[in-house]
């Protein structure tokens, strides 16, 4: 996926979750930070960031903050990418190759899973979770509890119990990273949970992204530790 007209600039502040303040050419700016998640290791004084202008020249903030360098690495922290990209990447044939079509906000049992991909096999399941955290050149997720990634879990289990297939999929909205895992640190519930999951049937896959200031695509697939 591509962006509109992109401005970077330098973080300063990030006064609540939802709008950060970047100093750019054209001076200050407020923009929506388009991830709630904490980023706190991402969105530290003077970072250079990268914001899109917004279409809508009568809303409140003219930018969203999308990506970010963290040292020599450019993270896209853009939490809608993820969806996105695997869509684009899935109607090309990169996660099926015999897929006829995809279904996004299935309605499945109490929750509403990303995609639902069908296929001369049957429905596929597909729920993504975008991953921002890097440690060392191993990506983690989540970076802060995720009580709905749980429940998501939890109806992917059911779905393959009831004969269907169903994937955990992880976007790495990075570049060569060495795998991903849990943070079990940070919500060990959730790592019980995907570890069950992956025991009941339910597929665990992750794929790292080719990053630049206006764009992202799913690039190779990457180890999931468990």
């Amino acid at each position: 996926m591509r962006y509109g007209t992109v401005l970077p600039g330098r973080f300063a502040e990030r006064p609540n979750r939802f709008i950060a303040l970047v100093d750019t050419a054209e001076g200050r700016v407020v923009c929506h930070v388009k991830n709630t998640g904490r980023c706190r290791e991402l969105l530290l004084p003077g970072a250079r960031v990268y914001l899109e202008r917004a279409k809508n020249p009568a809303r409140k903030t003219a930018y969203d903050l999308i990506a970010v360098e963290k040292g020599g690495l450019l993270v896209n922290m853009d939490a809608q990418a993820p969806n996105r990209v695997f869509g684009e990447w899935a109607a090309e044939g990169g996660f099926l190759p015999d897929v006829k079509s995809i279904k996004p906000e299935y309605a499945y049992g109490a929750s509403r899973i990303d995609f639902c991909l069908e296929t001369g096999r049957g429905p596929h399941l597909v729920e993504v979770k975008g991953v921002t955290l890097e440690e060392n050149g191993h990506a983690r997720f989540p970076d802060a509890p995720t009580e709905r990634g749980v429940k998501h879990i939890h109806e992917l289990r059911r779905a393959v119990e009831q004969g269907l297939a169903a994937t955990l999929f992880f976007v790495v909205q990075m570049e060569g990273m060495l795998d991903v895992s849990p943070n079990d640190e940070t919500h060990p519930v959730f790592g019980t949970a995907l570890r069950e999951a992956a025991a009941a049937g339910v597929f665990v896959r992750a794929f790292d992204c080719t990053v630049t200031p206006d764009s992202i695509a799913i690039r190779g697939e990457i180890p999931v530790l468990l």
